[in-house]
């Protein structure tokens, strides 16, 4: 049973143990962006479009801070631990890996009263709440960067890095017509899009035309109404999507110039492996700080620079051109941080789960 918030390595580990017919597999998630709305989110396509079952999960989040809005998610928590105890009943899972994030926890708690072996991978630099309090009951804990390696128990910590999908290294297909010569920007706010990257893009699109093809991945949270409102201004060398595709994602980064994005650790370890210079905006309420000092990490390493969301556009367009400028200068950076690429990220945290018969015999 796979679970949790970050997708991308979940999709990563899921390609990988599918090679294996002897594994069944499920997933447990979110079915649709929000309570309010049924709009279908990425990763219930990205699953349905492998074959395995989806299990929609309703639950909250947990807060430290009180208010109205902390008593409703609390509730909520309480229906997904019910929700989960009879998940557990119904499908009777042998292992449990959750990808962090609120979904993840009460799958993990249930699985762990069901007696069934948790375990969880720590994406972020910071792990959040929910992922710290996984870690108190996981039989392995999963991380990414070395830092966050002293922040669990050290004898239950393996280090596997961030596992990646493998179409963000293939030629893909292409998205859109694009017949310009002119050098392409993505642009991209994580699963769900980002709001306020969407506005300041729509602030700049203009002059930013100009200059650069720009493919945008605008997210489809139907409270903004973005990607309707942004398709709809039908400018060229603008090529706009809810979503990045799996079957495009290797195409977008092999001839984007630049990203433009969250520095979400998936992001990151994508950019780091694929050596693409970036315009990064953290999330600035992320658990722990974590985009921010990833954001922080690659801006140090000379591969990136930040942009705060609450600054002015104009700030943004000039950034992005001068991280075109110096793109060459950024890619021979990425050397600096070529130590936290881990091959077989997604093998290493099987092998963990799953021991070969000769592991066993050895032990």
């Amino acid at each position: 049973m796979i679970t949790g918030g970050h997708v991308t390595p979940a999709l990563a580990v899921i390609n990988e143990l599918k090679k294996d017919k002897t594994i069944a597999i499920v997933f447990v998630g979110r079915q649709y962006t929000s309570d309010s709305e049924l709009t279908l989110t990425y990763e219930y396509t990205q699953i349905e479009k492998l074959g395995i079952p989806f299990i929609h999960l309703t639950t909250g989040k947990l807060s430290r801070v009180l208010a109205l809005e902390t008593v409703t998610s609390l509730f909520k928590v309480v229906i997904g631990l019910i929700q989960s105890a009879a998940i557990m009943r119904k499908h009777k899972p042998e292992a449990i890996l959750s990808f962090g994030g609120y979904l993840g926890l009460p799958i993990a708690i249930a699985g762990y009263f069901a007696r069934v072996p948790v375990y969880v991978h720590e994406q972020t630099i910071a792990p959040g709440l929910s992922n710290r309090l996984i870690g108190n009951i996981a039989r392995k804990i999963f991380v990414s960067f070395p830092e966050t390696v002293s922040l669990f128990s050290k004898k239950r910590t393996l280090l596997t890095g961030n596992p990646l999908r493998p179409e963000v290294f293939r030629e893909g297909n292409k998205p859109f017509p694009i017949v310009s010569e002119k050098p392409i920007i993505f642009v991209m706010g994580g699963s769900l899009g980002s709001h306020s990257i969407n506005v300041h893009i729509e602030n700049i699109i203009s002059e930013l035309t100009k200059d650069f093809v720009v493919i945008h991945q605008t997210g489809n949270i139907a409270e903004y109404n973005d990607y309707e409102r942004l398709a709809a201004l039908n400018i060229k060398n603008y090529h706009v999507g809810p979503h990045v595709y799996q079957d495009n994602i290797g195409w977008i980064y092999r001839h984007a110039a630049i990203v433009v994005s969250r520095a979400g650790a998936n992001t990151v370890f994508e950019l780091i492996s694929l050596q693409k210079p970036s315009v990064l905006i953290p999330l600035p309420w992320s658990a722990g700080g974590e985009q921010e000092q990833q954001a922080a990490l690659m801006e140090r390493a000379g591969v990136a620079v930040t942009f705060d969301q609450s600054d002015a556009s104009a700030k943004l367009l000039d950034l992005i051109k001068q991280a075109y400028k110096n793109r060459e200068q950024y890619r021979r950076n990425f050397a600096k941080l070529r130590h936290l690429i881990q091959p077989d990220a997604a093998k290493k945290i099987i092998a963990a789960i799953i021991p070969k018969p000769a592991d066993h015999e050895r032990h």
